[in-house]
């Protein structure tokens, strides 16, 4: 039999037990109601804002635009890109932070090395092949020439060994006249080259009167740019469109161009040439001062009417956009040179080579003082002569 006294000790481990549970239970909860509090109110939730009415003004102004853009992709949902800001010479200079009464000129020495890698490059290509006679010849003799001139040949040309030397740059803002009066800025910087850069050609003046050929003075003639000291101006155009003069009023054509590189220099300018002549055949005249006078001034002419201010020339930028078909690997750059290099050590072996064989068969024969018919004493092998 049970007395109430084992009935009341089974009761109290039960009651014991049950409330560690609840209390374990309870804690579990309280923690993980505390942790979800922290990540709502101290993670996910908004910054609060110290003026009430500025951040009622925020939501409403948000609001709005969030509809005014909602709308504007309604009514045109092609155009996917913003329209930018138009850009004035004054918020370009506050942007780079350029004061154009306060910034000290630049240098350009880094500018100097780039030119002269390229010059360098430049007269390398240009003995390459003769490419550049072979383009001057064709220039000179072209269907500009005049009629009492006869075939003009290049004698001489010397691209010099020096390097131009571009210093004090700086930003000026201009207005352009061509652009509705808008200003643009330019970049001036100076320009000084000391060097002999020459060019020869020989000719004959031809007298067809009052027969043909009645007359032939051979003229040899060298111009040489002994320094070139002045101030370069370069400014882009941006790209503009326009419609057609030519066109009518139902089917408009638009005229777009593109962004070009303006560069001219200014008015104050110094070139020094040398110009030597030399006239006739037996009796000849040397260093006549009136043809050094006119070839002089032509060339000045020919220079300022095509770079001196207020003329320019404008040159196209491409795109500067990433393309694939853009990219180059240095090291296929560098494979393709050795190539061409052994490709040429390969033609230069063959033909010394060759030339080795033909003093070798050449020296057979005289050794020998054999005489092939139809071929001569000393040239090669499969020359006949007739």
């Amino acid at each position: 039999m049970t007395t109430p006294q084992n009935a009341q000790a089974q009761n109290v481990p039960q009651q014991s037990s049950l409330s560690f549970t609840q209390g374990f239970l309870l804690g579990q909860l309280s923690v993980v109601i505390l942790i979800g509090a922290f990540i709502k109110f101290f993670i996910f939730g908004e910054a609060p804002s110290p003026d009430p009415i500025l951040s009622s003004r925020k939501r409403s102004i948000s609001i709005s635009s969030s509809a005014q853009r909602s709308l504007h992709a309604k009514r045109s949902a092609p155009h996917v890109l913003r329209t930018p800001p138009i850009l004035t010479p004054a918020t370009i200079l506050a942007k780079t932070y350029y004061n154009v009464h306060s910034h000290q000129p630049e240098s350009l020495d880094w500018f100097n090395v780039l030119i002269a890698q390229t010059i360098a490059q430049f007269r390398t290509d240009a003995h390459a092949d003769d490419a550049i006679l072979k383009s001057l010849n064709s220039l000179l003799n072209g269907p500009l020439k005049p009629e009492f001139l006869a075939e003009i040949k290049v004698s001489e040309i010397s691209l010099g060994e020096d390097f131009p030397i571009f210093s004090n740059c700086r930003i000026h803002p201009v207005e352009d006249e061509e652009n509705g009066g808008a200003g643009r800025l330019q970049a001036r910087m100076d320009v000084d080259l000391s060097d002999f850069i020459t060019l020869g050609v020989e000719t004959k003046i031809v007298l067809n009167y009052p027969r043909p050929l009645t007359a032939i003075l051979p003229i040899a003639l060298s111009v040489s740019v002994a320094r070139f000291c002045g101030t370069l101006a370069i400014s882009f155009l941006p790209s503009s469109s326009s419609p057609s003069p030519a066109s009518s009023e139902s089917s408009s054509q638009i005229i777009s161009t593109p962004t070009t590189l303006a560069f001219s220099f200014l008015p104050t300018y110094t070139l020094s040439l040398s110009t030597r002549s030399l006239l006739g055949s037996r009796s000849r005249l040397q260093d006549v001062p009136k043809i050094a006078q006119v070839v002089e001034s032509r060339l000045r002419t020919w220079f300022e009417e095509r770079c001196v201010q207020p003329r320019m020339q404008q040159v196209g930028v491409p795109s500067l956009w990433p393309r694939m078909k853009n990219v180059v690997d240095a090291d296929e750059v560098g494979g393709g040179a050795r190539v061409e290099r052994d490709l040429k050590e390969e033609a230069r072996r063959e033909v010394e080579e060759e030339r080795r064989e033909g003093l070798r068969w050449r020296g057979r024969a005289e050794g020998r003082g054999v005489e092939m018919p139809g071929v001569l004493p000393g040239t090669m092998p499969g020359m006949m002569v007739t």
